[in-house]
């Protein structure tokens, strides 16, 4: 198997390199109005947000922000096929103005938009981010009512362009059952709190690096591909940034185009390449070895399951888990300054498949099967620790 990247250093307004409905998935986290981080690009798209800004009109300044940012969702929308879904993480802003506090609902005014093109509106996710600061209120003191509730989530907006995407083609259904995730994935990706997209391991670019692009975590984008779209699919991202949907899409084995405004980010973008491979890799190690973690805690309390997976031959809880398999990564080459071709291998990493279902009937579950079976971690490279 092979995907293709591409890189456009263009202003995602107009994505003119794109045909309607040529995309799967849309995956991305615009600038978000009313966060001062993003002001100067927002002026720079339309010089009245500054002005509005100067005279201390904080509404004002909000809805002409995202107006600029409903022209990209038009071309979405546009370039999404029918079926296609659209996830967009973005949070609330909150900014005093002129000696007033008030919170921008960033979420609620983009699904508004969105739902005018024709999107229809799936359940959204939270996605809590805890703060460790001691003082997690906002405002003076402990006398009412001088404090407010503290941010500690943003939004991951769902939408679905037309009716539920069908699959026809005999290609397409094996592509669909292999693109598969596992019973107790689902229960966690599911949910529409998501509490757990934390740790270094998550974290595809140095935190220095995230710090100044506002670049979310590998995770967040990989696990919406893998949740929302199939193999071979393409995924777009109109705000590329660092690049962290890019690879996303390369670990989950989909095709992706990534637009950014700011041709400043290629190096940055591009010298990760060397080391999404074994990054990639370990991503899927952990999925694994997470599933064996579950098939012997669930056979110590329930016994034995029903299924089999065709490839690697352990259980799993659901007939629509026997044809999945997580390709592995084996390479990613750069076909020039803006485009990258990854390559997977089409079989099961050997140290995960065997007779599973025989050993766990006769050797009473996890004990026996962490001991024997689940590969020890491998010793991370430390060219790939130092780029990651």
């Amino acid at each position: 198997m092979i995907t293709q990247h591409k890189i456009i250093f263009k202003d995602s307004r107009k994505m003119k390199q794109l045909t309607n409905g040529s995309i799967d998935l849309i995956v991305t986290s615009p600038p978000y109005p009313m966060i001062e981080m993003w002001d100067e690009i927002f002026i720079k798209q339309n010089s009245k947000i500054g002005d509005a800004l100067y005279n201390r009109n904080g509404p004002l300044a909000f809805e002409l922000m995202h107006q600029e940012l409903d022209k990209v969702w038009g071309e979405a929308y546009r370039v999404l096929k029918d079926g296609g879904i659209a996830c967009i993480n973005i949070g609330d802003a909150t900014r005093t103005i002129d000696g007033r506090f008030a919170l921008y609902t960033n979420h609620s005014r983009t699904l508004a938009y969105m739902q005018k093109l024709g999107f229809s509106a799936l359940p959204a996710i939270l996605w809590r981010k805890q703060t460790n600061a001691p003082n997690k209120f906002m405002g003076s003191g402990m006398m009412p009512p001088g404090a407010y509730v503290t941010l500690e989530h943003e939004y991951v907006l769902i939408l679905r362009k037309g009716n539920k995407k069908e699959f026809k083609t005999e290609k397409e259904k094996k592509l669909r059952r292999e693109s598969s995730f596992f019973w107790e994935e689902r229960n966690i990706w599911f949910s529409d709190i998501w509490t757990d997209l934390k740790g270094t391991s998550q974290n595809l670019f140095e935190n220095k690096t995230r710090d100044r692009s506002a670049a979310f975590p590998f995770e967040l984008p990989y696990r919406l591909i893998t949740m929302f779209s199939i193999k071979n699919d393409t995924v777009l991202d109109p705000f590329l940034g660092i690049g962290t949907t890019m690879y996303a899409a390369m670990a989950a084995a989909r095709n992706s185009i990534g637009y950014e405004i700011s041709s400043d980010l290629r190096e940055q973008m591009i010298a990760r390449s060397s080391g999404i491979v074994n990054f990639s890799n370990r991503r899927i190690e952990e999925r694994l070895e997470k599933h064996l973690v579950f098939v012997g805690d669930r056979y110590k309390k329930m016994g034995r399951f029903k299924h089999l997976n065709n490839h690697y031959q352990f259980p799993v809880m659901t007939k629509q888990e026997t044809d999945l398999i997580i390709n592995e990564m084996l390479s990613v080459e750069q076909i020039n300054q803006s485009s990258f071709e990854a390559t997977y291998s089409d079989k099961p990493q050997k140290e995960y498949a065997g007779d599973w279902d025989e050993y766990v009937l006769s050797n009473n579950g996890r004990k026996n099967m962490e001991k024997h079976f689940i590969p020890k971690k491998r010793k991370k490279d430390h060219e790939q620790k130092q780029l990651f």
